[in-house]
């Protein structure tokens, strides 16, 4: 699958990174996804230290896989968590929010794999010049915070801009996707919203239903107005924060509108005050399978377009 570059960087059977989705990516789905021979990540969100570690412990008990947390950079406890994962030997760190900079040489020296997200060519570059091992250019097609530019357009002007790998993110939940993500220069893939329905996945049902339900025109972005874009499915939370964007609300009070709207959704299924954020590839999405299917699947249906 694809150039061969990716799963040897990784150590996986196959070119593929799942999304490390704050709230949702957790040691379990984590554990099956490496397990099934991608890599599985551990989502840290606003984790701190200890909660992270416990993390991190039991995705150790349930692979001997590698396996990766990514980090949001604007959490304050970004310091601490970047040395645990040079303390606990974590495979890969994948990044967003910001830019690892100050952690990159440590890394690198613990021989963690360190794979920035990003939304530009400018930013690709940059992160390139910081002596990281590939990019995942996520198009804005994604579910959570997002850029602007579609993933047809980022991910060919990324690969021509850099020349460590290139994984595409945004829009990717079949082989096709991925298959066209190849065309596109890209030697690998993250993928976020597909793996919401894998059953290794601890989220509420109810999320899970409102994916498995969704059409192609469900998806919304709110926060424009703010600079914070975040992609979610449609809800009576979503529809009210657009309503207060058109109003002229300021960012402050969109952001308290939001204040535990992802947990509301993630461990209480909450779909009135949830935030379900997903990609606007959900409305392709309608069964629920194993992570190890789901690899299957993405495989089988990779390898039929090229045949």
């Amino acid at each position: 699958m694809f150039d061969g570059r990716v799963a040897k960087l990784l150590g996986t059977k196959y070119p593929i990174i799942q999304g490390g989705m704050a709230w949702v990516a957790d040691a379990n789905l984590a554990a099956a996804v490496s397990n099934a021979g991608g890599l599985g990540l551990i989502g840290s969100g606003a984790m701190d230290r200890n909660l992270l570690k416990e993390q991190i412990d039991i995705c150790k008990k349930l692979t001997d896989k590698p396996f990766g947390v990514n980090i949001m950079l604007m959490n304050p406890h970004a310091d601490d968590l970047a040395q645990l994962l040079i303390e606990e030997k974590v495979a890969v760190v994948t990044t967003g929010a910001g830019s690892p900079g100050k952690y990159v040489e440590a890394w690198k020296a613990a021989g963690i794999v360190v794979i920035p997200v990003v939304a530009s060519t400018g930013l690709a570059k940059r992160m390139e010049s910081l002596g990281v091992d590939a990019v995942v250019a996520e198009g804005c097609e994604a579910g959570g915070h997002i850029g602007e530019l579609t993933t047809m357009v980022l991910v060919p002007q990324v690969a021509d801009s850099v020349s460590i790998p290139v994984l595409a993110a945004g829009g990717i939940a079949d082989g096709r996707g991925l298959a066209a993500a190849k065309m596109l220069g890209a030697n690998g893939a993250q993928i976020g919203t597909r793996f919401l329905v894998a059953r290794e996945c601890t989220i509420h049902q109810n999320y899970k239903d409102v994916v498995l339900k969704s059409r192609d025109i469900d998806s919304r972005v709110t926060g424009r107005s703010g600079g914070h874009p975040v992609r979610s499915v449609k809800t009576p939370l979503v529809a009210e924060m657009l309503k207060m964007e058109k109003e002229g609300a300021t960012f402050e009070e969109m952001e308290a509108m939001t204040v535990g709207s992802l947990r509301k959704a993630v461990k209480d299924g909450n779909v009135k005050e949830g935030s379900f954020m997903a990609g606007q590839i959900a409305g392709m999405i309608n069964k629920e399978q194993t992570a190890a299917e789901i690899l299957q699947e993405l495989s089988d249906e990779y390898e039929a377009c090229f045949q």
